[in-house]
């Protein structure tokens, strides 16, 4: 859970404890920010107290929880950014024409950032705005990666855990995979991630650089494919034409009714 490569200063310590606020749950006691952050109990005590002085986590009867000044902080960052702003009447128009969840994704490393979802209905998804996911188990995640040799070596590199029985934990499998992805222009994940879930995912491309990727997603049983798939293309030549109509360079941060 811990930063990679930071080192072991006062800022990397604090950076390595809300690193630990990463996985859904909202509130951490000191004894699972001990286990998260491998800090000693006395040190990681003395960082929380301060971070509580300075707003970035709060007290909470269970532990600790996420303060209000790092949600102002990561609104003003959402906010900032064009491409999810260009993205997003696109995602509302795809989720209200799908019924499904709607999401735009980039590539830090071998995990997905979530910049942007839109929901419909009473569906409930477990990811958020600003969470992250392995890239090796989400549609998004293989979108992202197919079209790069180096990002497709990073995700390989990188730990590959099963999250149901029919995640992709081999990389010889999951290269060839990615291969397919890179050929048709559309990955998918047919509940890899998450029981019961799928998922259809676009690159967004700028140039000849991926630069973020669009996706839909649903329960397995009300996934018609190829009409998603034509779906999330045409939603992510929208973001791509509204991306370069805002003037937005476009990084890529590298390991460097449609239901049934």
């Amino acid at each position: 859970m811990t930063v990679q490569g930071a080192e072991r200063t006062v800022l990397g310590r604090a950076a390595d404890i809300m690193a630990a606020f990463n996985d859904g749950r909202q509130v951490l006691s000191l004894g699972d920010l001990c286990e998260r952050t491998r800090l000693p109990k006395s040190t990681l005590h003395r960082l929380a107290d301060q971070l509580c002085g300075v707003g970035w986590i709060e007290r909470d009867p269970g532990g600790y929880r996420v303060g209000l000044r790092m949600f102002e902080l990561g609104n003003l960052a959402a906010t900032g950014s064009r491409l999810q702003e260009a993205a997003l009447p696109h995602l509302q128009a795809l989720s209200a024409r799908t019924g499904m969840a709607a999401q735009l994704g980039v590539l830090d490393r071998a995990e997905v950032v979530y910049l942007e979802r839109v929901t419909a209905g009473p569906l409930r998804l477990p990811t958020r705005r600003g969470g992250r996911k392995p890239a090796h188990c989400t549609a998004l995640g293989k979108a992202l990666s197919a079209f790069d040799d180096d990002a497709v070596d990073g995700v390989l590199d990188a730990p590959m855990p099963r999250r149901t029985e029919r995640t992709i934990t081999d990389p010889l499998q999951l290269r060839s995979e990615l291969q397919q992805v890179r050929e048709l222009g559309v990955a998918f994940d047919r509940g890899e991630g998450y029981e019961g879930l799928g998922c259809v995912a676009v690159p967004v491309h700028d140039g000849d650089r991926v630069v973020a990727a669009v996706s839909v997603t649903g329960p397995l049983g009300q996934l018609r494919w190829a009409a998603l798939a034509e779906a999330v293309q045409g939603t992510a030549a929208a973001v791509r034409n509204a991306n370069r109509r805002v003037g937005v360079p476009g990084q890529r941060r590298t390991q460097p009714s449609l239901c049934q």
